[in-house]
């Protein structure tokens, strides 16, 4: 693909997050898309077949970059500390939903609704979310890092506050007064997840700098 073909395809990406996050799926239309991103409407079509397959292009873009953001923590499983591991797969996850929080708050919206894509979702991409995150937490249960304890609940816990800021930021803007897609508050929010993670899981809590706090 020509780099004038790859430009005209992500002006359509980014035009379909732009009203799929005001307007919802349902209420926008191919045309919508079409003029948002100054394109003509058939383009819509010669690259994605239709409005269903452009979401499902969003959904595994955006999966995608978050798998392999979490990837680098289940590499070095062999070489680091396992809370060093999931702390770098938290803060790499975080940073790629900043970075993206458009795509981030549409995905984690769509993810709630009960749809045939997003059960091929669930038992693709989720499903291996949820088994990086038993990785390294499984690990460090073996090599008495972490207190024994219930995984499950634990990645139910540790995933919920690692989407929550970017699938409710309207929420942490109005109600908080705090702004989740700049780096200040990636910042901070890293550090205290490293302090729940030494408060809840470590066997022996202890301090720790993270990339984004030095």
């Amino acid at each position: 693909m020509t780099n004038e073909k790859e430009s005209t395809k992500l002006k359509i990406m980014d035009a379909a997050i732009s009203l799929f996050n005001v307007q919802g799926f349902n209420g926008t239309s191919v045309r919508m898309i079409a003029d948002r991103a100054n394109v003509n409407v058939a383009l819509i079509s010669y690259y994605f077949g239709n409005k269903k397959g452009l979401l499902e292009e969003l959904m595994a873009t955006f999966f995608e970059g978050f798998i392999s953001a979490l990837d680098e923590g289940v590499q070095y499983l062999n070489k680091k500390t396992s809370r060093d591991c999931l702390l770098t797969a938290l803060e790499n996850a975080l940073i790629y939903q900043q970075e993206n929080h458009h795509l981030a708050r549409f995905v984690h919206r769509e993810i709630t609704l009960d749809t045939m894509l997003v059960r091929e979702v669930m038992s693709t991409y989720l499903m291996k979310e949820k088994h990086m995150y038993y990785q390294i937490i499984k690990n460090g249960m073996d090599r008495q890092e972490f207190k024994r304890q219930p995984i499950d609940f634990i990645i139910i816990q540790l995933r919920g506050m690692l989407i929550m800021p970017f699938l409710h930021p309207q929420y942490i803007r109005e109600v908080h007064h705090l702004i989740p897609h700049e780096r200040y508050f990636l910042k901070h929010y890293i550090s205290y997840l490293a302090m729940w993670m030494d408060s809840y899981l470590s066997q022996k809590p202890n301090h720790f700098v993270t990339k984004a706090s030095s």
